[in-house]
């Protein structure tokens, strides 16, 4: 049995280590703009500061502050991480595919390119999304909410760290279509399981917005209403690529399977 999985083990290991490769070089060349890409990230949450300011006529203006010995440093080294990642995304959606393609027909194994460019801009697009129109709206709320008793003092560790889980939730949260698109393409999947699995998809989707944004109803509601959305247009896509059959035809097969079935036990019979 191992022998049998040996192979499939080896190449595992090697795009294991192609992607872990594409993913070091990028943290050394995100490292070296980690001045620009945190400047970047701390801007909603200035802006928001500066909300503070404005709305509170007896506390001090908010800070931004950090309570560790080498804390800039470990920053600077999750805002490279972060930013690496969405970097090397291509280079590991096409190492994913590489691994699965064996299995794969020959017509499906072109479908590489869509796939890449698909997954990283959908990724993308989930990440712009949670920046300019999640997070504005997010810390606005959780900052200025009470400002007028309490001057807001934000850990960056803290804000990093709370800043890429949102990030990193939206972007996932967007590949469902993307998703969606290839398991109807290998018709594991079609539009009528995905309409009829609606109603749990919902529940689902609210628990995961849950689990992945801050423990606020605003910044929930901003992610589940999109997924909302998102799989709304999975089910279109779906039904383009691999349509549900006529509920007749399905009966019909049916009948036909179970005509099959007894012609095969009345012969055995016979024997």
């Amino acid at each position: 049995m191992f022998d049998e999985i040996k192979p499939h083990l080896v190449e595992l290991r090697k795009r294991l280590a192609i992607s872990v490769a594409s993913l070091l070089v990028m943290f050394f060349v995100m490292f070296y703009f980690h001045e620009a890409l945190l400047e970047w990230i701390v801007e909603p949450l200035n802006v928001a500061l500066i909300e503070v300011g404005k709305k509170s006529l007896h506390a001090a203006d908010g800070m931004v502050t950090t309570n560790q010995v080498g804390g800039a440093f470990f920053v600077a080294l999750k805002v490279s991480f972060f930013a690496a990642i969405v970097g090397a995304l291509p280079i590991i959606l096409a190492q994913i595919w590489a691994f699965v393609a064996p299995a794969l027909y020959a017509n499906e194994k072109k479908m590489v390119i869509p796939f890449i460019l698909g997954g990283t801009t959908m990724f993308t697009v989930g990440v712009l999304f949670a920046y300019y129109i999640v997070t504005p709206f997010g810390f606005d709320f959780l900052i200025t909410f009470g400002s007028f008793k309490f001057t807001p003092l934000i850990n960056i560790e803290d804000y990093v760290g709370f800043f890429t889980k949102i990030m990193f939730g939206f972007g996932i949260a967007f590949e469902l279509p993307v998703f969606a698109y290839f398991l109807a393409l290998l018709g594991m999947v079609d539009d009528r399981q995905m309409r009829e699995f609606f109603k749990y998809a919902v529940v689902l989707i609210f628990i995961v917005a849950a689990l992945l944004t801050p423990p606020d109803v605003l910044t929930q509601l901003l992610m589940a209403g999109p997924l909302v959305l998102l799989y709304g247009i999975s089910i279109l896509i779906v039904k383009m690529v691999n349509p549900a059959p006529p509920l007749e035809e399905e009966s019909e097969d049916s009948e036909d399977i179970n005509l099959l079935d007894e012609l095969k036990a009345i012969n055995k019979d016979s024997e």
